[in-house]
Protein backbone atom coordinates (compact mmCIF):
# COMPACT_ATOMS: atom_id res chain seq x y z
CA UNK A 1 0.00 0.00 0.00
CA UNK A 2 1.34 3.56 -0.68
CA UNK A 3 0.79 6.03 1.57
CA UNK A 4 -0.04 9.40 0.72
CA UNK A 5 0.56 12.09 4.01
CA UNK A 6 -1.81 14.04 5.69
CA UNK A 7 -3.02 15.86 8.07
CA UNK A 8 -4.28 12.69 10.24
CA UNK A 9 -1.04 10.93 9.45
CA UNK A 10 0.90 13.57 10.86
CA UNK A 11 -0.93 12.99 14.12
CA UNK A 12 -0.04 9.35 14.30
CA UNK A 13 2.30 8.23 16.58
CA UNK A 14 1.14 4.96 18.39
CA UNK A 15 4.01 4.75 20.48
CA UNK A 16 3.40 7.71 22.37
CA UNK A 17 -0.31 6.53 23.73
CA UNK A 18 1.63 3.75 24.82
CA UNK A 19 3.88 5.95 27.17
CA UNK A 20 1.37 8.26 28.20
CA UNK A 21 -0.49 5.64 29.35
CA UNK A 22 2.37 4.21 31.41
CA UNK A 23 3.42 7.40 32.90
CA UNK A 24 0.08 7.53 33.69
CA UNK A 25 -0.13 4.29 35.74
CA UNK A 26 3.33 4.90 37.01
CA UNK A 27 4.34 1.63 35.28
CA UNK A 28 7.87 3.45 34.98
CA UNK A 29 7.90 6.22 37.36
CA UNK A 30 8.67 9.51 35.85
CA UNK A 31 10.97 7.76 33.16
CA UNK A 32 11.03 7.22 29.80
CA UNK A 33 14.09 5.45 28.60
CA UNK A 34 15.07 4.25 24.98
CA UNK A 35 17.85 3.11 22.58
CA UNK A 36 18.97 3.01 19.02
CA UNK A 37 20.75 -0.17 18.37
CA UNK A 38 22.74 0.08 14.52
CA UNK A 39 24.51 -3.18 13.59
CA UNK A 40 27.49 -1.31 12.94
CA UNK A 41 28.38 -3.73 9.83
CA UNK A 42 27.54 -0.91 7.14
CA UNK A 43 26.14 2.53 6.84
CA UNK A 44 23.12 3.77 7.70
CA UNK A 45 20.27 4.64 5.45
CA UNK A 46 17.06 6.61 5.24
CA UNK A 47 14.93 3.64 7.20
CA UNK A 48 17.17 4.26 10.32
CA UNK A 49 16.54 7.46 9.95
CA UNK A 50 13.15 7.01 10.78
CA UNK A 51 14.35 4.75 14.03
CA UNK A 52 16.69 7.59 15.07
CA UNK A 53 14.42 10.19 15.17
CA UNK A 54 11.54 8.63 17.07
CA UNK A 55 13.95 7.08 19.77
CA UNK A 56 16.22 10.28 20.03
CA UNK A 57 12.80 12.20 19.83
CA UNK A 58 10.84 10.70 22.28
CA UNK A 59 13.56 11.22 24.62
CA UNK A 60 13.56 14.71 23.76
CA UNK A 61 9.60 15.30 23.77
CA UNK A 62 9.53 13.84 27.18
CA UNK A 63 12.16 15.45 28.65
CA UNK A 64 10.50 18.75 27.74
CA UNK A 65 7.47 17.85 29.32
CA UNK A 66 9.32 17.64 32.76
CA UNK A 67 10.06 13.63 32.65
CA UNK A 68 13.15 11.79 33.10
CA UNK A 69 14.58 10.82 29.67
CA UNK A 70 17.69 9.76 28.07
CA UNK A 71 18.02 7.66 24.41
CA UNK A 72 21.15 5.42 24.38
CA UNK A 73 23.24 4.68 21.56
CA UNK A 74 24.01 1.74 21.53
CA UNK A 75 25.63 -0.73 19.14
CA UNK A 76 25.11 -4.18 18.47
CA UNK A 77 28.56 -5.29 17.98
CA UNK A 78 27.84 -9.13 18.15
CA UNK A 79 28.85 -9.83 14.69
CA UNK A 80 33.07 -9.35 14.44
CA UNK A 81 33.05 -11.12 10.81
CA UNK A 82 30.86 -7.97 9.32
CA UNK A 83 32.04 -5.08 11.75
CA UNK A 84 34.39 -2.52 11.38
CA UNK A 85 35.43 1.13 13.40
CA UNK A 86 34.83 2.65 10.10
CA UNK A 87 31.16 1.77 10.55
CA UNK A 88 30.92 3.08 14.18
CA UNK A 89 32.73 5.96 13.29
CA UNK A 90 30.34 6.55 10.22
CA UNK A 91 27.35 5.84 12.56
CA UNK A 92 27.84 8.26 15.03
CA UNK A 93 28.47 10.73 12.90
CA UNK A 94 25.40 10.76 11.31
CA UNK A 95 23.39 11.07 14.47
CA UNK A 96 24.87 13.83 15.29
CA UNK A 97 24.40 15.51 11.89
CA UNK A 98 20.84 14.42 12.33
CA UNK A 99 20.97 17.02 15.59
CA UNK A 100 20.48 14.46 18.39
CA UNK A 101 23.05 13.41 21.18
CA UNK A 102 23.56 10.58 22.88
CA UNK A 103 25.79 11.48 26.33
CA UNK A 104 29.64 11.82 26.90
CA UNK A 105 30.33 8.64 24.44
CA UNK A 106 28.40 5.61 22.81
CA UNK A 107 27.35 2.06 24.54
CA UNK A 108 28.47 -1.14 23.07
CA UNK A 109 26.86 -4.53 23.36
CA UNK A 110 30.86 -5.74 24.16
CA UNK A 111 30.72 -3.52 27.14
CA UNK A 112 28.06 -6.58 28.65
CA UNK A 113 29.63 -9.60 26.92
CA UNK A 114 30.69 -10.31 30.54
CA UNK A 115 27.23 -10.24 31.42
CA UNK A 116 25.70 -11.57 28.81
CA UNK A 117 28.20 -15.17 29.15
CA UNK A 118 26.73 -15.22 32.99
CA UNK A 119 23.35 -15.14 31.55
CA UNK A 120 24.09 -17.85 29.24
CA UNK A 121 25.66 -20.00 32.47
CA UNK A 122 22.62 -18.77 34.48
CA UNK A 123 20.44 -20.31 31.98
CA UNK A 124 22.35 -23.67 31.80
CA UNK A 125 22.32 -24.01 35.42
CA UNK A 126 18.50 -23.14 35.94
CA UNK A 127 17.98 -26.25 32.76
CA UNK A 128 17.10 -23.70 30.37
CA UNK A 129 20.41 -23.71 27.99
CA UNK A 130 22.24 -26.40 26.19
CA UNK A 131 25.25 -27.34 24.27
CA UNK A 132 24.06 -28.70 21.17
CA UNK A 133 26.52 -30.31 18.21
CA UNK A 134 23.98 -30.66 15.54
CA UNK A 135 25.75 -28.85 12.73
CA UNK A 136 23.94 -25.65 10.77
CA UNK A 137 22.11 -28.44 8.24
CA UNK A 138 21.25 -30.63 10.54
CA UNK A 139 19.64 -28.12 13.26
CA UNK A 140 17.80 -26.86 10.00
CA UNK A 141 16.13 -30.36 9.63
CA UNK A 142 15.30 -30.66 13.02
CA UNK A 143 13.66 -27.70 13.23
CA UNK A 144 10.90 -28.55 11.59
CA UNK A 145 8.58 -26.21 9.27
CA UNK A 146 5.38 -23.90 9.83
CA UNK A 147 3.35 -27.18 9.91
CA UNK A 148 5.33 -29.66 11.00
CA UNK A 149 6.77 -29.27 15.13
CA UNK A 150 10.64 -29.56 15.42
CA UNK A 151 12.28 -32.61 17.04
CA UNK A 152 14.54 -32.06 20.17
CA UNK A 153 18.25 -32.64 19.35
CA UNK A 154 19.88 -35.20 20.67
CA UNK A 155 22.03 -33.13 23.03
CA UNK A 156 18.73 -31.73 24.64
CA UNK A 157 19.09 -33.55 27.20
CA UNK A 158 22.64 -33.26 28.02
CA UNK A 159 23.98 -32.66 31.84
CA UNK A 160 24.28 -29.07 33.72
CA UNK A 161 27.61 -29.97 34.00
CA UNK A 162 28.69 -31.51 30.92
CA UNK A 163 27.07 -28.16 29.14
CA UNK A 164 28.88 -25.79 31.48
CA UNK A 165 32.37 -27.37 30.93
CA UNK A 166 31.36 -27.62 27.18
CA UNK A 167 30.29 -23.87 27.31
CA UNK A 168 33.89 -22.90 28.75
CA UNK A 169 35.53 -24.82 26.46
CA UNK A 170 34.03 -22.94 23.62
CA UNK A 171 34.48 -19.24 25.64
CA UNK A 172 38.57 -20.51 25.46
CA UNK A 173 38.95 -21.37 21.99
CA UNK A 174 39.46 -24.76 22.51
CA UNK A 175 36.66 -25.77 20.15
CA UNK A 176 36.08 -25.39 16.35
CA UNK A 177 33.80 -22.98 14.53
CA UNK A 178 30.35 -24.78 13.51
CA UNK A 179 30.80 -27.53 15.62
CA UNK A 180 28.78 -26.46 18.75
CA UNK A 181 26.72 -23.97 20.00
CA UNK A 182 24.40 -23.33 23.30
CA UNK A 183 20.79 -22.98 22.53
CA UNK A 184 17.77 -22.14 24.85
CA UNK A 185 15.93 -24.86 25.67
CA UNK A 186 11.97 -23.96 25.42
CA UNK A 187 9.55 -25.93 22.79
CA UNK A 188 11.05 -27.56 20.07
CA UNK A 189 6.73 -28.12 19.14
CA UNK A 190 5.54 -24.25 19.42
CA UNK A 191 4.39 -22.55 16.53
CA UNK A 192 6.79 -20.12 17.00
CA UNK A 193 9.84 -20.44 15.03
CA UNK A 194 11.66 -18.53 17.08
CA UNK A 195 11.27 -19.91 20.03
CA UNK A 196 12.40 -23.90 19.09
CA UNK A 197 15.37 -23.89 20.95
CA UNK A 198 16.91 -20.93 19.53
CA UNK A 199 21.32 -20.58 19.40
CA UNK A 200 21.38 -18.26 21.82
CA UNK A 201 25.72 -18.53 21.32
CA UNK A 202 27.82 -19.54 19.01
CA UNK A 203 31.77 -19.90 18.40
CA UNK A 204 33.27 -17.00 15.99
CA UNK A 205 37.06 -16.69 15.71
CA UNK A 206 37.80 -13.47 14.64
CA UNK A 207 39.32 -10.46 16.05
CA UNK A 208 36.68 -8.26 17.50
CA UNK A 209 36.85 -4.09 16.90
CA UNK A 210 36.34 -3.78 20.67
CA UNK A 211 37.78 -6.54 22.41
CA UNK A 212 40.12 -7.66 20.32
CA UNK A 213 40.88 -11.45 20.66
CA UNK A 214 39.35 -11.72 24.40
CA UNK A 215 36.45 -13.86 23.29
CA UNK A 216 35.76 -16.98 20.74
CA UNK A 217 31.68 -16.93 21.75
CA UNK A 218 29.33 -14.45 20.69
CA UNK A 219 25.98 -13.93 21.71
CA UNK A 220 23.35 -14.00 18.97
CA UNK A 221 21.56 -10.71 18.73
CA UNK A 222 18.14 -11.58 19.91
CA UNK A 223 19.70 -13.28 23.29
CA UNK A 224 21.64 -9.97 23.66
CA UNK A 225 19.46 -6.95 23.24
CA UNK A 226 16.67 -7.56 25.74
CA UNK A 227 19.60 -7.80 28.61
CA UNK A 228 21.30 -5.07 27.58
CA UNK A 229 18.05 -3.30 27.55
CA UNK A 230 17.76 -4.58 31.37
CA UNK A 231 21.44 -3.59 32.09
CA UNK A 232 20.52 0.40 30.79
CA UNK A 233 16.90 0.04 32.52
CA UNK A 234 15.45 0.82 28.96
CA UNK A 235 11.59 1.42 29.33
CA UNK A 236 10.72 1.10 25.83
CA UNK A 237 12.50 -1.18 23.20
CA UNK A 238 11.47 0.17 20.24
CA UNK A 239 11.96 -2.15 16.67
CA UNK A 240 10.25 -2.48 13.79
CA UNK A 241 7.44 -5.55 12.75
CA UNK A 242 9.74 -7.86 11.18
CA UNK A 243 10.87 -8.73 15.08
CA UNK A 244 7.16 -8.88 15.94
CA UNK A 245 7.52 -12.64 16.74
CA UNK A 246 11.25 -12.19 18.62
CA UNK A 247 9.08 -10.48 21.25
CA UNK A 248 8.28 -13.92 22.39
CA UNK A 249 11.64 -14.68 22.83
CA UNK A 250 12.52 -11.42 24.42
CA UNK A 251 10.40 -11.51 26.95
CA UNK A 252 11.13 -15.68 27.09
CA UNK A 253 14.15 -14.30 28.37
CA UNK A 254 13.77 -11.62 30.23
CA UNK A 255 11.04 -13.59 32.73
CA UNK A 256 13.32 -16.67 32.69
CA UNK A 257 16.42 -14.25 34.12
CA UNK A 258 14.56 -11.99 36.60
CA UNK A 259 15.45 -13.72 39.87
CA UNK A 260 19.07 -13.32 38.61
CA UNK A 261 18.93 -9.89 37.54
CA UNK A 262 17.15 -8.96 40.91
CA UNK A 263 20.11 -10.68 42.80
CA UNK A 264 22.95 -9.05 41.11
CA UNK A 265 21.66 -6.07 39.14
CA UNK A 266 20.01 -2.80 40.96
CA UNK A 267 17.35 -2.60 38.40
CA UNK A 268 14.34 -0.36 38.13
CA UNK A 269 12.17 -2.12 36.25
CA UNK A 270 11.90 -4.46 33.32
CA UNK A 271 11.64 -3.11 29.59
CA UNK A 272 8.79 -4.06 26.95
CA UNK A 273 9.28 -4.26 23.20
CA UNK A 274 6.92 -2.55 20.71
CA UNK A 275 7.05 -3.05 16.86
CA UNK A 276 6.69 -0.05 14.68
CA UNK A 277 6.29 0.05 10.68
CA UNK A 278 9.74 0.68 8.96
CA UNK A 279 10.22 3.19 5.98
CA UNK A 280 9.52 2.03 2.90
CA UNK A 281 9.98 4.81 0.14
CA UNK A 282 9.23 4.65 -3.55
CA UNK A 283 12.08 4.35 -6.39
CA UNK A 284 14.65 3.36 -4.04
CA UNK A 285 15.85 0.11 -1.89
CA UNK A 286 16.97 0.12 1.65
CA UNK A 287 18.56 -3.20 2.24
CA UNK A 288 22.16 -2.82 3.48
CA UNK A 289 22.67 -5.72 0.94
CA UNK A 290 21.38 -4.54 -2.31
CA UNK A 291 22.61 -1.28 -1.73
CA UNK A 292 26.06 -3.01 -0.91
CA UNK A 293 25.72 -4.76 -4.42
CA UNK A 294 25.07 -1.35 -5.96
CA UNK A 295 28.66 -0.64 -5.16
CA UNK A 296 30.89 -3.26 -5.21
CA UNK A 297 29.00 -3.63 -9.38
CA UNK A 298 29.81 -0.11 -10.10
CA UNK A 299 26.18 1.05 -10.58
CA UNK A 300 27.07 3.70 -8.28
CA UNK A 301 30.50 5.17 -6.55
CA UNK A 302 30.44 4.79 -2.92
CA UNK A 303 28.37 4.97 -0.04
CA UNK A 304 27.94 8.50 -0.28
CA UNK A 305 26.53 8.27 -4.02
CA UNK A 306 24.36 10.97 -3.77
CA UNK A 307 21.85 8.93 -5.74
CA UNK A 308 21.23 6.30 -2.45
CA UNK A 309 19.39 6.60 0.01
CA UNK A 310 21.91 6.47 2.64
CA UNK A 311 22.69 9.08 4.88
CA UNK A 312 26.14 9.63 3.81
CA UNK A 313 24.58 10.18 0.33
CA UNK A 314 21.06 12.21 1.23
CA UNK A 315 23.88 14.67 3.25
CA UNK A 316 26.40 14.88 0.02
CA UNK A 317 23.30 15.39 -2.34
CA UNK A 318 22.49 18.22 -0.08
CA UNK A 319 19.27 17.40 1.43
CA UNK A 320 19.33 19.04 5.13
CA UNK A 321 18.87 17.50 8.67
CA UNK A 322 16.01 19.58 9.30
CA UNK A 323 14.03 17.90 6.16
CA UNK A 324 14.42 14.27 7.16
CA UNK A 325 13.69 15.40 10.49
CA UNK A 326 10.53 16.94 9.29
CA UNK A 327 10.00 14.07 6.91
CA UNK A 328 9.96 11.41 9.75
CA UNK A 329 7.43 13.25 11.94
CA UNK A 330 4.99 13.99 8.92
CA UNK A 331 4.92 10.19 7.86
CA UNK A 332 3.73 9.09 11.58
CA UNK A 333 4.10 6.11 13.30
CA UNK A 334 2.25 3.16 12.87
CA UNK A 335 2.16 -0.84 12.90
CA UNK A 336 0.53 -0.65 9.55
CA UNK A 337 3.39 -1.44 6.56
CA UNK A 338 3.12 1.17 3.66
CA UNK A 339 5.16 2.97 1.40
CA UNK A 340 5.40 6.60 1.54
CA UNK A 341 5.84 8.18 -1.95
CA UNK A 342 8.77 9.94 -3.22
CA UNK A 343 6.77 12.91 -3.62
CA UNK A 344 6.62 13.78 0.12
CA UNK A 345 9.83 13.41 0.79
CA UNK A 346 10.70 15.89 -2.39
CA UNK A 347 8.06 18.35 -0.42
CA UNK A 348 9.26 18.63 2.20
CA UNK A 349 12.88 19.11 0.71
CA UNK A 350 11.74 21.80 -1.47
CA UNK A 351 9.90 23.77 1.63
CA UNK A 352 12.66 22.95 3.70
CA UNK A 353 15.42 24.44 1.45
CA UNK A 354 13.20 27.50 -0.18
CA UNK A 355 14.00 29.95 2.47
CA UNK A 356 17.59 29.01 3.17
CA UNK A 357 18.73 28.87 -0.48
CA UNK A 358 20.13 32.28 -2.27
CA UNK A 359 19.11 32.52 -5.35
CA UNK A 360 21.67 32.85 -8.52
CA UNK A 361 21.34 32.44 -12.65
CA UNK A 362 22.60 28.94 -13.43
CA UNK A 363 21.77 27.65 -17.38
CA UNK A 364 21.41 24.06 -17.47
CA UNK A 365 21.65 23.53 -21.18
CA UNK A 366 23.26 26.10 -22.82
CA UNK A 367 21.97 27.62 -26.39
CA UNK A 368 23.72 31.01 -27.17
CA UNK A 369 22.44 34.40 -27.81
CA UNK A 370 24.01 37.27 -29.18
CA UNK A 371 22.28 40.86 -28.84
CA UNK A 372 23.10 42.07 -31.94
CA UNK A 373 22.40 45.86 -30.52
CA UNK A 374 24.34 45.63 -28.04
CA UNK A 375 27.96 47.05 -27.97
CA UNK A 376 30.60 44.61 -28.58
CA UNK A 377 33.04 44.58 -24.98
CA UNK A 378 30.27 46.47 -23.19
CA UNK A 379 29.54 45.34 -19.90
CA UNK A 380 26.46 46.24 -17.84
CA UNK A 381 26.89 44.65 -13.91
CA UNK A 382 23.32 44.63 -12.44
CA UNK A 383 22.32 44.22 -9.35
CA UNK A 384 19.93 41.63 -8.01
CA UNK A 385 18.92 40.32 -4.21
CA UNK A 386 20.26 36.82 -3.23
CA UNK A 387 17.05 36.13 -2.11
CA UNK A 388 13.43 37.55 -2.80
CA UNK A 389 12.21 37.42 0.50
CA UNK A 390 14.91 37.56 3.18
CA UNK A 391 17.02 40.83 2.44
CA UNK A 392 19.47 39.92 5.19
CA UNK A 393 20.77 37.40 2.09
CA UNK A 394 22.12 40.84 0.41
CA UNK A 395 23.06 41.02 -3.50
CA UNK A 396 25.14 40.33 -5.77
CA UNK A 397 26.33 41.56 -9.35
CA UNK A 398 25.44 40.31 -12.05
CA UNK A 399 27.06 40.86 -15.77
CA UNK A 400 25.42 41.66 -18.56
CA UNK A 401 26.98 41.12 -21.98
CA UNK A 402 26.54 41.06 -25.71
CA UNK A 403 26.88 37.54 -25.60
CA UNK A 404 24.56 35.56 -23.08
CA UNK A 405 23.56 32.16 -22.79
CA UNK A 406 19.73 31.10 -22.18
CA UNK A 407 18.35 27.56 -21.51
CA UNK A 408 17.57 25.28 -24.58
CA UNK A 409 14.12 24.54 -23.80
CA UNK A 410 13.58 28.48 -23.22
CA UNK A 411 13.22 28.56 -27.41
CA UNK A 412 11.23 26.90 -29.59
CA UNK A 413 11.60 27.40 -33.04
CA UNK A 414 7.45 26.22 -33.97
CA UNK A 415 6.00 27.12 -30.49
CA UNK A 416 2.51 26.33 -29.97
CA UNK A 417 -0.03 29.55 -29.33
CA UNK A 418 0.50 29.18 -25.35
CA UNK A 419 4.95 28.99 -25.53
CA UNK A 420 5.52 32.03 -23.97
CA UNK A 421 9.31 31.83 -24.33
CA UNK A 422 11.50 33.32 -26.69
CA UNK A 423 10.71 32.35 -30.52
CA UNK A 424 11.19 33.40 -33.87
CA UNK A 425 9.93 37.37 -34.02
CA UNK A 426 8.59 36.44 -30.27
CA UNK A 427 9.40 38.70 -27.26
CA UNK A 428 10.69 37.65 -23.86
CA UNK A 429 12.28 39.57 -20.75
CA UNK A 430 15.67 38.35 -18.94
CA UNK A 431 15.09 38.60 -15.70
CA UNK A 432 16.56 41.96 -13.94
CA UNK A 433 17.41 42.97 -17.42
CA UNK A 434 15.75 43.74 -20.72
CA UNK A 435 13.09 42.93 -23.26
CA UNK A 436 14.62 40.96 -26.75
CA UNK A 437 13.37 39.95 -29.54
CA UNK A 438 14.54 36.77 -31.82
CA UNK A 439 15.35 38.26 -35.27
CA UNK A 440 17.71 35.48 -35.87
CA UNK A 441 17.91 31.20 -35.94
CA UNK A 442 21.50 29.68 -36.97
CA UNK A 443 21.72 25.94 -37.32
CA UNK A 444 24.18 23.87 -37.72
CA UNK A 445 24.66 21.28 -40.41
CA UNK A 446 22.49 18.67 -38.61
CA UNK A 447 19.62 21.23 -38.72
CA UNK A 448 20.57 21.80 -35.05
CA UNK A 449 19.61 25.15 -33.65
CA UNK A 450 23.17 25.99 -32.50
CA UNK A 451 22.24 30.23 -32.07
CA UNK A 452 19.97 32.83 -31.79
CA UNK A 453 20.47 36.46 -32.81
CA UNK A 454 18.22 38.90 -31.00
CA UNK A 455 17.62 42.77 -30.89
CA UNK A 456 17.32 44.38 -26.80
CA UNK A 457 14.97 47.42 -25.87
CA UNK A 458 16.98 49.81 -23.43
CA UNK A 459 13.98 51.53 -22.40
CA UNK A 460 12.43 47.96 -20.98
CA UNK A 461 15.16 47.59 -18.12
CA UNK A 462 14.65 46.63 -14.80
CA UNK A 463 10.88 45.51 -16.04
CA UNK A 464 9.54 48.92 -17.18
CA UNK A 465 7.20 48.76 -19.70
CA UNK A 466 6.66 51.32 -22.35
CA UNK A 467 3.31 52.51 -23.13
CA UNK A 468 2.48 50.76 -27.02
CA UNK A 469 5.24 48.27 -26.12
CA UNK A 470 4.18 44.59 -26.93
CA UNK A 471 2.56 42.42 -23.67
CA UNK A 472 5.83 40.16 -22.81
CA UNK A 473 4.45 37.16 -20.82
CA UNK A 474 7.45 35.01 -20.59
CA UNK A 475 10.71 35.55 -18.09
CA UNK A 476 13.59 33.65 -18.57
CA UNK A 477 16.84 33.50 -16.75
CA UNK A 478 20.32 34.02 -18.92
CA UNK A 479 23.91 34.12 -18.38
CA UNK A 480 27.02 36.37 -19.70
CA UNK A 481 28.65 33.92 -22.22
CA UNK A 482 31.99 36.04 -21.50
CA UNK A 483 31.76 36.30 -17.13
CA UNK A 484 29.58 32.92 -16.97
CA UNK A 485 31.43 30.01 -14.64
CA UNK A 486 31.83 26.62 -16.23
CA UNK A 487 30.52 23.95 -13.30
CA UNK A 488 30.32 20.44 -13.45
CA UNK A 489 26.68 19.69 -13.17
CA UNK A 490 25.75 16.47 -11.59
CA UNK A 491 21.88 16.46 -12.34
CA UNK A 492 20.42 13.58 -9.29
CA UNK A 493 17.44 11.59 -10.01
CA UNK A 494 15.17 8.83 -9.27
CA UNK A 495 17.64 6.02 -8.58
CA UNK A 496 15.39 3.04 -10.04
CA UNK A 497 12.14 3.77 -13.12
CA UNK A 498 9.34 1.98 -11.02
CA UNK A 499 8.11 2.64 -7.36
CA UNK A 500 9.10 -0.84 -6.24
CA UNK A 501 12.02 -2.26 -7.75
CA UNK A 502 11.55 -4.86 -5.38
CA UNK A 503 7.81 -6.04 -6.76
CA UNK A 504 8.58 -7.97 -9.60
CA UNK A 505 10.41 -11.35 -8.18
CA UNK A 506 11.20 -12.67 -12.10
CA UNK A 507 13.56 -10.13 -12.48
CA UNK A 508 16.31 -8.47 -11.12
CA UNK A 509 16.15 -5.02 -8.81
CA UNK A 510 19.36 -3.68 -10.90
CA UNK A 511 17.63 -3.78 -14.05
CA UNK A 512 15.03 -1.51 -13.29
CA UNK A 513 17.90 0.98 -12.59
CA UNK A 514 17.34 4.72 -13.46
CA UNK A 515 20.27 5.09 -16.20
CA UNK A 516 19.35 9.00 -15.80
CA UNK A 517 19.83 9.24 -12.13
CA UNK A 518 22.90 11.02 -12.60
CA UNK A 519 23.66 13.13 -15.90
CA UNK A 520 26.97 14.93 -15.75
CA UNK A 521 27.15 18.31 -18.50
CA UNK A 522 28.80 21.27 -18.38
CA UNK A 523 26.71 24.07 -17.32
CA UNK A 524 27.11 27.95 -16.63
CA UNK A 525 26.43 29.77 -13.48
CA UNK A 526 26.76 33.81 -12.89
CA UNK A 527 29.91 34.59 -11.80
CA UNK A 528 28.76 35.29 -7.81
CA UNK A 529 29.53 32.23 -7.70
CA UNK A 530 32.89 31.72 -7.47
CA UNK A 531 32.61 32.54 -3.93
CA UNK A 532 30.87 29.51 -3.12
CA UNK A 533 32.24 27.04 -0.62
CA UNK A 534 31.66 23.62 -0.21
CA UNK A 535 28.56 22.50 0.91
CA UNK A 536 26.81 25.75 0.63
CA UNK A 537 23.15 25.39 -1.40
CA UNK A 538 21.90 27.62 -3.86
CA UNK A 539 18.75 27.59 -5.83
CA UNK A 540 19.71 28.01 -9.37
CA UNK A 541 16.37 30.15 -10.42
CA UNK A 542 13.62 28.24 -12.90
CA UNK A 543 16.05 25.14 -12.47
CA UNK A 544 15.95 23.93 -9.04
CA UNK A 545 18.40 23.27 -5.92
CA UNK A 546 22.35 22.74 -6.01
CA UNK A 547 24.87 22.24 -3.75
CA UNK A 548 28.36 22.40 -4.18
CA UNK A 549 30.42 19.10 -4.04
CA UNK A 550 33.23 18.05 -2.17
CA UNK A 551 34.94 17.17 -5.59
CA UNK A 552 35.59 20.80 -6.30
CA UNK A 553 38.96 22.49 -6.57
CA UNK A 554 39.47 26.14 -7.56
CA UNK A 555 40.13 25.15 -11.03
CA UNK A 556 36.94 23.04 -11.58
CA UNK A 557 33.21 23.89 -9.66
CA UNK A 558 31.26 20.75 -9.16
CA UNK A 559 27.58 20.76 -8.42
CA UNK A 560 25.24 18.13 -7.18
CA UNK A 561 21.09 18.72 -8.32
CA UNK A 562 19.49 18.09 -4.86
CA UNK A 563 16.04 18.64 -5.88
CA UNK A 564 13.95 20.15 -9.10
CA UNK A 565 11.93 22.78 -8.41
CA UNK A 566 8.55 20.89 -8.98
CA UNK A 567 8.01 17.08 -9.70
CA UNK A 568 9.44 16.03 -13.29
CA UNK A 569 7.84 12.34 -13.03
CA UNK A 570 4.40 13.16 -12.47
CA UNK A 571 3.50 14.14 -16.14
CA UNK A 572 5.42 10.71 -17.68
CA UNK A 573 3.49 8.60 -19.36
CA UNK A 574 5.24 5.49 -18.56
CA UNK A 575 5.00 6.32 -14.48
Amino acid sequence: MTQEVTEETKKTNFIKHIIDEDLSSGKNGNRVYTRFPPEPNGYLHIGHAKSICLNFGLAEEYSAQGHETKCNLRFDDTNPVKEKKEYIDSIQEDIKWLGFEYGEEALFASNYFDTLYECARELIRLGKAYVCELNAEQMREYRGNLKEPGKNSPFRERSVDESLTLFEKMKNGEVEEGTMTLRAKIDMASPLMVMRDPVIYRIVKASHPMTGDKWSVYPMYDFAHCLEDMLEDITHSLCTVEFQDNRRFYDWTLETLTPYFEKNHSKKGRPYQTEFAPLNLEYTVVSKRYLRALIEEGHVFGWDDPRLPTLKGIRRRGIRPEAIRNFTDQIGVTKKDSTITLETLENIVRDDLGPVCPRVFGVIDPLKVVITTWEDGHVQNIEADYHPKDPDYGKRIVPMTREIYIEKSDFMEDAPKKFFRLKPEGYVRLKFSYVLKCDEVIKNDQGEVIEIRCTHFPETFGGVKPEGFPKVKGIINWVSASHGVEIENRLVDRLFTVPNPMGDKERDYKEFLNPEAMIVQKSFVEPSIRTAKIGERYQFERQGYFILDQDSTKEKLVFNRIMTLKDTWAKRKDN
